[in-house]
């Protein structure tokens, strides 16, 4: 074999073996569903639908564990998490419970307005600036002053669609903007304006030139921010009777009027989306697929998009011993991925991301 050509291959083969080497990976709490995740600065904080809230502290590597098992809870079913220095926030189908940092003491909330569906908690997202806790519901939104300890329930439908006030994801913009996600589309809110008038709201969603005008409705799982653009995951839900509900996808906004869609033709597992996460140049994207006989959504696991080179690739999850393909969550922490799957917790270092790039695909935006 020419001297040159072995070299080569020699070269190849030794740095597949270290990019390899440096996948280092952790799981933790084997059954657990994990579906949310988010850290107060110090420590991070899961929420489990089965059992109940775990805190890591970093920098002691020791879990804390809150359920009904140590009767420090009344219940184990959680959907979502938001946390500060001296409370945290866990949204349930029946009301949002609150951990009283200090005095070491959960309470329940429930919403009047809504009914029973307004007590489904599905988003929290804390704006420290602020020192404002916002709370998705099924059904309204709702404010939460911190300081004065006074709650403002907002009802935010467009027209006659009661989508629009199903609220599925709260993230912030930077300091001046909070995008509510909801079954209907997405609404920015401009924190110097009031919310009390829903005029001040910018709406977006398939019927107003927005997400390529695809499917009959669009439904927001995840926000993610970059400087020039957003990203937008959606649902997948369709049916034999109606296969244009919910198309799902991939959506990058430049902020003005490109919508761009990624979906299977361009090299994802499927074209629902759980979550979303950035680490440098990728973009993790968590997969699943809706079954239209079983009416039941399938998780293809995880693919990464390159912002730099446009392409695609998949995570292979026996190189990080995942114990699921549906993942639920993501959330990096500045040198680890956090994967939240529906039965356990893998914690992933991201020491080099190459070592999870094959990029085999590029992707053609439409």
């Amino acid at each position: 074999m020419n001297k040159k050509l072995l070299l080569l291959l020699l070269t190849i083969l030794s740095l597949q073996c270290e990019l390899s080497a440096q996948i280092e990976y952790e799981s933790f709490f084997e059954g657990a569903t994990v579906n949310d995740i988010t850290s107060d600065g110090s420590s991070l904080w899961f929420s489990t639908y089965g059992q109940g809230i775990l805190q890591f502290l970093p920098g002691e590597n020791k879990w804390i564990t809150y359920s009904t098992k140590d009767n420090s809870l009344t219940e184990d079913l959680f959907y979502c998490i938001a946390a500060s220095k001296d409370y945290v926030w866990a949204g349930t189908t029946d009301g949002l419970m609150t951990f009283d940092r200090k005095r070491k003491l959960w309470r329940k909330r429930k919403f009047a307005a809504g009914g029973e569906y307004g007590n489904w908690i599905r988003s929290l997202y804390y704006d420290e600036k602020e020192n404002i806790l916002w709370i998705g519901r099924f059904i309204n939104l709702t404010r939460f002053d911190i300081g004065k300890q006074k709650y403002d329930d907002f009802d935010i439908t467009i027209g006659k669609d009661s989508r629009t006030n199903n609220i599925k994801i709260i993230r912030s913009d930077g300091d001046s903007y909070i995008w509510f996600g909801t079954e209907g589309g997405v609404f920015r809110y401009d924190k110097s304006r009031v919310l009390e008038d829903k005029s001040q709201l910018t709406f977006y969603n398939n019927q107003r030139n927005a997400f390529r005008g695809v499917g009959d409705a669009i439904s927001i799982s995840d926000i993610l921010f970059e400087k020039n653009y957003i990203w937008f995951g959606t649902d997948e839900f369709i049916t034999s009777d109606n296969p244009e509900f919910n198309v799902g996808g991939l959506f990058r906004f430049n902020r003005r009027a490109l919508w761009e869609r990624i979906d299977k033709r361009n090299g994802l597992p499927a074209n629902g989306i759980f979550a979303l996460e950035k680490t440098g140049s990728l973009i993790w994207v968590s997969c699943y697929q809706f079954d239209k006989k079983n009416k039941k959504e399938y998780g293809r696991g995880l693919a990464l998009f390159n912002t730099a080179t446009g392409k695609i690739s998949r995570v292979n999850p026996d190189d990080i011993n995942l114990s699921s393909n549906t993942i639920l969550s993501l959330y990096f922490d500045g040198t680890s991925m956090w994967i939240g799957t529906e039965t356990g917790l893998t914690k992933v270092k991201v020491a080099n991301p190459l070592a999870f790039w094959s990029g085999k695909k590029k992707v053609k935006t439409k």
